[in-house]
């Protein structure tokens, strides 16, 4: 007989869920001798059954937790996990056998509930765009910003949960003043990313708190005037442990995506949310690692990337955003502002002549079967 159990006592078998705990059915102990079982009574189905403790683990439930009632206080005493999924989902400290988080992915899955979300690097900027859906007819047009300023070189947008959103953004805001502060310098792209990195995994760890339920693209241009702390840095395997290559130009495009597991990686074309494949899908055939996309090519390509994505959410209108960030010598002088609107509206326009276009072609390949098949008959 397992360890915990009281012999004779009534107890309670809660099956736990996403919401919390529910009863299931009804467990009575028989004590007998020392290879004593638990016998099961309770409505399966609308059946009732009876079982032995070996054959528990075989209902129809994924995960029990049994309190036993005596004296009238209730306490755990036994796990029971008939399958790998619900039991290790209770917090966010708990791996489950096969290694899995599963609180972090019910996260990600908020994420890709959300608008669809994009970051694109130009050779002489960053783009950052992001589908509002428009849940109510009285929303104020413009109103309820997804995309914020983190520092005035950089900006970042997200999808999933709002309210996530808007205290990733403030968090940012704080540790780029705090790098200002301490280093009397811009913080650049990729440290702001690692810290952010840093701070959502913190949230990944304790059963305290829960993930964030957002993915955020962190773009911004880093100057090459404004001299980082460890002198001069480049990209990939050959910068080594110390980060500083001879010769490496500092500055440039940055861009970054955030994941709430906290892992960061650096992007030349970036995309979250529920039309994430798609928008995918259309900037690998931009070429972005080429880096011959102007800023202001960028600009109709997101415009163009996020109306092909909310092609499969065609009932629901949206409002489109959009920021960018460009050089120096750009039009925004390495600060990160709104696009345009007069640009906007323009990008918007081509956007949608572009997919009615495609609608049409679509109407006219449909038709040609059916002509053919008159012109057999």
């Amino acid at each position: 007989m397992p360890n915990g159990f009281c012999p004779k006592a009534h107890t309670e078998i809660m099956r736990t869920t996403a919401r919390g705990y529910r009863t299931y059915n009804y467990l009575t102990l028989d004590s007998r001798d020392a290879h004593d079982e638990a016998r099961v009574f309770g409505d399966h189905d609308g059946d009732t059954e009876e079982t032995t403790f070996p054959e528990l683990q075989q209902l129809p439930v994924h995960n029990f937790i049994i309190y036993p009632w005596t004296a009238g206080f209730a306490h755990p005493t036994k796990f029971i996990m008939t399958s790998i999924g619900t039991g290790y989902d209770l917090t966010n400290s708990v791996f489950s056998p096969d290694g899995r988080n599963f609180q972090v992915e019910y996260a990600v899955k908020a994420v890709e509930n959300g608008g669809t979300s994009i970051g694109i690097r130009c050779k002489d900027g960053v783009v950052l765009a992001v589908e509002k859906i428009i849940t109510s007819k009285l929303l104020k047009a413009e109103a309820n910003k997804r995309i914020a300023t983190i520092d005035r070189h950089m900006g970042a947008v997200s999808s999933g949960l709002v309210p996530d959103g808007r205290h990733f953004v403030s968090r940012a805001r704080d540790e780029a003043a705090a790098w200002r502060k301490t280093y009397k310098t811009p913080i650049t792209t990729k440290d702001l990313a690692s810290r952010m990195g840093g701070y959502m995994q913190a949230y990944t760890l304790y059963s305290s708190v829960r993930p964030f339920g957002v993915t955020a693209i962190v773009g911004g241009w880093d100057s090459e005037l404004e001299l980082p702390v460890d002198g001069q840095v480049g990209s990939g395997p050959s910068i080594g442990s110390g980060g500083q290559v001879e010769g490496k130009k500092y500055g440039g495009p940055g861009l970054y995506m955030i994941e709430p597991s906290g892992l960061y990686w650096g992007y030349y074309g970036a995309a979250t949310g529920k039309g994430r494949q798609t928008a995918k899908a259309e900037m690998e055939k931009l070429d972005l690692a080429a880096g011959k996309l102007s800023l202001l090519d960028g600009v109709k390509a997101a415009a163009n990337i996020i109306y092909v994505a909310h092609a499969d959410n065609k009932d629901k209108e949206f409002e489109l955003e959009m920021t960018w960030i460009s050089n120096l010598e750009g039009p925004t002088k390495g600060r990160h502002e709104e696009v345009p609107k007069e640009l906007l509206e323009e990008a918007e326009r081509l956007a949608k002549k572009a997919l009615e276009g495609e609608d049409d072609e679509d109407e006219a390949e449909a038709e040609k079967p059916a002509e053919e098949d008159k012109m057999e008959e």
